[in-house]
């Protein structure tokens, strides 16, 4: 990957907060629901109820997209992503250890919000394989694609 590229997604990932994922429905709809996040490098974590419909779509099928855009104050200044890439469920304690402090680093109030009882709470790690950067910085509609090997 060229290094401005990827320069500018973890500048995007670093800087924002919330995303957007889109996971398949059973009845193959897609649902979009957006969700705070982490990220260790271009890997991408987001937490989530076990019961809930995101973590049942994963279930499924683990294939998902997800956008993250910053604020703009002109069409010239949009900057953004449009990521496709694999969930997988974080088990291994010293996983689910290395998400939390990376939640509790970027998110220190979500102290307050965490279940005392975590069998219900699911980490669910994102491996991209396609990135979409926005930049109208460089001219309008500008977009650079980049696959990584499956």
């Amino acid at each position: 990957m060229d290094k401005a590229l990827k320069a500018t997604i973890l500048d995007i990932l670093s800087k924002q907060t919330d995303m957007t994922i889109a996971t398949l429905r059973e009845d193959q709809f897609p649902q979009a629901t957006t969700v705070s996040y982490a990220n260790e490098g271009l890997n991408i974590y987001f937490g989530c109820s076990t019961r809930s419909q995101k973590a049942k779509n994963i279930a499924r099928h683990n294939k998902i997209s997800l956008t993250v855009t910053p604020s703009y104050t002109d069409w010239n200044s949009i900057r953004g992503l449009s990521i496709g890439g694999l969930a997988e469920r974080v088990t291994a304690p010293s996983q689910v250890t290395l998400v939390e402090a990376l939640f509790f680093r970027k998110f220190p109030f979500v102290v307050q919000y965490a279940p005392e009882d975590r069998e219900d709470l699911a980490f669910y790690k994102i491996v991209p394989k396609v990135f979409s950067v926005l930049d109208y910085t460089k001219s309008f509609g500008h977009t650079d694609l980049v696959t990584i090997a499956l």
